[in-house]
């Protein structure tokens, strides 16, 4: 990547996704791959890791999740860039339970990178951020309604 590329890149973020009992069922990999598509998101690094019974971190291979006979994962094969490393790994297969898989993602939010470009330039500097998770998020809306209901 250039100078010039990584002036216009967008703000990076990791998820690691638990799929209890190893269950991967492929669904939410067409909406993955629409995403990447329409240049909303790219993704940076992808990899799978499971964690014994026993608590032994192990990676996982690409794999047919949905049973159809192609491999849905094969688009991202390959996908590393070099951010995500071991430690990285062990550390995200920590917080699974035992018996459980994980799916790491490291991801570029590409439609942010000409605003965040434009904000640097004018001086902007980022002081916090974070996420509200979608649970608190109900639950406010939900204490709203009740409240003007009221």
């Amino acid at each position: 990547m250039s100078v010039d590329e990584s002036a216009e890149m967008g703000p990076v973020d990791y998820l690691v996704l638990e799929f209890p009992g190893n269950r991967m069922t492929g669904e939410a990999l067409p909406l993955l791959l629409e995403l990447e598509d329409r240049h909303i998101i790219r993704i940076l690094d992808l990899t799978f890791v499971g964690r014994d019974a026993d608590g032994t971190v192990r990676g996982l291979e690409l794999a047919d999740f949905d049973g159809d006979g192609e491999l849905d994962l094969a688009v991202f094969d390959g996908a590393s860039s070099g951010l995500l490393d071991e430690e990285d790994i062990q550390d995200a297969a920590s917080v699974l339970e035992p018996g459980n898989s994980a799916g790491i993602i490291v991801y570029e939010n590409v439609w942010a990178g000409p605003l965040t470009a434009a904000l640097r330039r004018s001086g902007a500097r980022m002081v916090a951020n974070g996420r509200i998770p979608v649970q608190d998020l109900l639950a406010s809306l939900d204490a709203a309604e009740a409240r003007s209901a009221a």
